[in-house]
């Protein structure tokens, strides 16, 4: 067969069945593909396919190729874009003239080729074709479109889920604008976060290989004593788990109300705090670092991320702390994986008589990384009961026990 060569913006009709789209470069590059629906976003975090997470609804990657059967794709499914981005562990990483990849797409009869223009300013990231249904059928076109901000620009950009990762960061510059609206990952395999500060309700991924029997994330609760007239604070931190063994699937929204019944059946298995430190050789692989008893932080760290299915970062403002919201001590979560990736979870509202609060959620669920949401929950007005983290992740408070120091 004659290949097709495409130029940017060039498309052709596939035949259909199997397709493959093979990259090739002279950098080290990662390469990924997005499932998007009709108004291009992926319908969750799952259809985002790459070295692990390899195979989702008919679509397959595996080093430098995407393989896609065209009739197992979801009929809800309109287009697939095919990404490659370059190795930023290496110092000064970017695509240039030499190393700007090209790509070939076989299927059936037909063979194209596209070849995008050198990309020479500082681009770390190329989409480079998508696979698109047209007239019944499905097309190629060729894309071609760089970023300079990488794929953590991307990711914060258009996010995985639509209603929360929006907010996580201000939008990146894109070179050129693309054709379409795409949505990005909110983790890419290999690419830091940075820091990132979340908004009320807002979420961030962290990418993380949970069999990485070295990865280890910290949670970390920081507070500076606010500006109270009796004082700073003394606040305690408590990590409430539900291990990975235990979670069971999540309910819809509607069913979300009942979820919050059920699940009096079905609580998290326990609490790391001032009163049980935990351990990191075995389970429960969470420790706290020490009971801080003066404004600063109390950190828990956190091994074995494919032991864990969620833990819920709360505070507790003890009742010689006086009347004062958690916001006005300057209270926040802060999750890391000391690997350049640092989500912060702060406090937009105040409270001031809750000795609680459920600040963020460390989803270890999530099938492409570690998933952060903002949560900020407040227990009943003067209320000691601890809020309660269920098995399907469900935060409900002043459900749990009630505890006091003895010192």
């Amino acid at each position: 067969m004659t290949p097709v060569t495409l130029g940017k913006g060039g498309n052709c009709p596939l035949p259909g069945g199997a397709v493959t789209v093979t990259v090739r470069t002279t950098a080290a590059v990662d390469v990924s593909a997005l499932l998007l629906t009709a108004d291009g976003k992926v319908r969750d975090d799952s259809d985002l396919v790459f070295f692990n997470h390899p195979e989702q609804d008919g679509l397959r990657v595996a080093g430098a190729v995407v393989e896609a059967d065209l009739e197992r794709i979801p009929a809800g499914i309109e287009t697939v874009v095919c990404v490659a981005s370059i190795d930023v562990d290496q110092p000064g990483a970017a695509f240039d003239t030499a190393s700007t990849p090209a790509v070939s797409v076989v299927c059936g009869g037909q063979d194209a080729r596209f070849t995008p223009p050198p990309l020479t300013n500082g681009e770390t990231v190329l989409l480079l074709v998508e696979l698109y249904r047209r007239a019944g059928g499905w097309k190629l076109r060729a894309v071609g479109q760089g970023y300079a901000t990488g794929l953590a620009g991307l990711a914060t950009d258009f996010g995985i889920t639509v209603e929360e990762d929006a907010d996580e960061a201000p939008a990146p510059a894109a070179v050129p604008a693309p054709a379409a609206p795409l949505a990005a990952p909110a983790a890419i395999p290999g690419v830091a976060l940075g820091k990132v500060e979340l908004t009320k309700h807002g979420a961030a991924t962290i990418s993380l290989d949970k069999s990485d029997s070295g990865a280890v994330v910290t949670a970390t609760l920081e507070w500076d004593g606010g500006t109270r007239a009796e004082g700073a604070a003394d606040l305690d931190l408590y990590a409430l788990f539900a291990p990975a063994q235990q979670v069971r699937p999540k309910l819809g929204k509607d069913e979300r109300y009942e979820a919050d019944e059920a699940s009096e059946e079905d609580p998290a298995a326990g609490a790391v705090y001032w009163n049980n430190l935990g351990t990191l050789d075995a389970a429960p692989y969470i420790a706290l670092e020490g009971d801080a008893q003066e404004p600063g932080c109390e950190t828990v760290r956190i091994q074995r991320p494919d032991a864990h299915g969620y833990v819920l970062i709360c505070a507790y403002s003890a009742v010689g702390n006086g009347t004062g919201s958690f916001k006005s001590f300057g209270a926040k979560a802060v999750v890391s994986d000391g690997r350049g990736s640092t989500v912060v979870a702060p406090l937009f509202s105040k409270n001031e008589y809750a000795y609680w609060v459920a600040i963020a959620l460390v989803d270890f669920t999530n099938p492409h990384g570690v998933r952060i949401s903002q949560v900020e929950k407040y227990s009943r007005r003067s209320s000691e009961s601890r809020p309660m983290l269920y098995a399907d992740g469900v935060v409900a408070m002043d459900r749990g026990p009630v505890e006091f120091k003895d010192f």
